[in-house]
């Protein structure tokens, strides 16, 4: 593998911070920037936040699927199998629907 260098200026602070919250999440500094770098080119995005923040929708959309499961309205499955199978039976259910009325 082919590596190069790369110096940036950055306050000491900043570094020793950055270095500080790396070791803690067992990674060195040049791991972690790289990691960023990687990010970015697969993305070409910058994201600098600290974290998202979900829109409305998504908001509104999770507490209907508290209120659902708090009432009982879902379906789990213990396996693919099972959720195909029930997709199947529930085509089959809509396309006898379609030719009985």
């Amino acid at each position: 593998m082919n590596t190069t260098s790369l110096h940036i200026k950055i306050e000491s602070s900043v570094k020793e911070q950055a270095q500080k919250t790396a070791n803690e999440l067992g990674l060195s500094l040049s791991a972690t920037v790289k990691a960023l770098l990687k990010q970015f080119i697969r993305t070409k995005q910058l994201s600098v936040g600290i974290q998202e923040v979900p829109n409305q929708y998504l908001v509104n959309s999770l507490k209907r699927s508290d209120e659902d499961i708090k009432a009982g309205r879902v379906i789990s499955f213990k396996s693919r199998r099972d959720v195909l199978a029930y997709l199947d039976r529930e085509i089959e259910n809509e396309k006898h629907k379609k030719h009985t009325h």
